[in-house]
């Protein structure tokens, strides 16, 4: 091993840059040169590398996003964008690529592995739902940024009496939503797992009122069928029997924003140092993640394809607490 190469793909996660220069410097320390990849698996067909050092990844471990860049690249799903990213990595002299990514992106991965070439995944998604890791970079950063916005509509809520709506990312993991709903004293949660209609939603608000609370809060993954526009929609439509009507808060992408928190950046720096030593150990065709407070790699047949499940204690402790 003497040459390999780096990218980030899919939607960027805080604490990519941290995992990015964990990288580059471990492999310094393995005597190897690094190559980054500019916007992920598009810049990899292009031919897009450059070579990084430990000074190229200097002042980066506090800062968002990627500075390696994402894109999207319908291209890499074929079988031809597949073999030119191939030869670009040969064209190279790459010995072996890491993708910073979540699902889709391990899949790309996974795809260059059964055509032969060397290829060490780092889990990295707010949506945390890769198999393989108990969490994954940039979760940690998502849900704080989404409870610092509960706990300020709580106060709004609470001053007019009123019931205010969050909407979190996601994608089809409700994971964000749960975890933001427990921390964040939610009255209602709604996940993709577990399916709640607009009625229960609306039951439970007016329990809350009832409980003699002055505010009442739901939080809603946006990967959900009932999500925060269709319960607006619902709840404005059926406002004469309801009785009460909801402000809905959508964060979108600005969950993704920010510098990353202390445990994304240590967490990165401990996957991004672990995809090197997996490598340096001739390990290929993995997922390195964390469980249970180890490092540890996943072969990608075991991983890409699936979800990692809720766990369903975690949704009944929710409805416990906001009584």
């Amino acid at each position: 091993m003497k040459r390999i190469a780096v990218l980030t793909s899919g939607g960027d996660a805080p604490g990519m840059n941290a995992a990015i220069r964990a990288v580059v410097r471990s492999a310094l320390a393995q005597g190897w040169e690094t190559f980054g990849v500019r916007c992920g698996y598009a810049g990899l067909i292009g031919g897009h590398f450059e070579g990084l050092d430990a000074r190229a990844v200097g002042g980066i471990v506090q800062r968002g996003g990627t500075i390696l860049g994402s894109a999207r690249c319908p291209e890499f799903q074929t079988e031809d964008g597949r073999h030119e990213a191939l030869r670009q990595l040969h064209q190279q002299a790459i010995d072996a690529l890491v993708v910073i990514g979540g699902n889709g992106s391990q899949t790309g991965a996974q795809a260059l592995f059964q055509m032969g070439f060397p290829v060490v995944g780092i889990a990295s998604t707010i949506d945390n739902d890769l198999v393989g890791s108990d969490i994954t970079i940039g979760v940690d950063t998502a849900l704080n940024i989404a409870l610092e916005a509960i706990d300020r509509l709580k106060i709004t809520a609470s001053s007019h009496h009123r019931a205010f709506l969050v909407e979190v990312m996601g994608r089809n993991c409700g994971y964000l939503a749960l975890m933001a709903g427990i921390a964040g004293g939610a009255e209602v949660v709604v996940i993709p797992e577990i399916e709640t209609t607009p009625e229960q939603v609306a039951e439970e608000l007016r329990a809350a009122y009832e409980r003699g609370k002055a505010h009442a809060i739901a939080v809603v993954a946006e990967g959900t069928r009932y999500d925060a526009e269709a319960l607006v929609a619902y709840f404005r439509e059926h406002h004469a029997r309801i009785g009460f009507d909801l402000r809905a808060t959508t964060l979108g992408h600005v969950q993704r924003g920010g510098a990353p928190t202390a445990y994304d950046r240590v967490l990165a720096t401990r996957l991004g140092a672990g995809a090197i030593a997996a490598l340096a150990r001739g390990e290929a065709g993995v997922l390195v993640g964390m469980e249970q407070g180890r490092v540890v790699p996943t072969p990608f047949a075991a991983i890409v394809g699936r979800q990692k499940p809720i766990d369903p204690e975690l949704f009944t402790l929710a409805r416990i607490l906001n009584q």
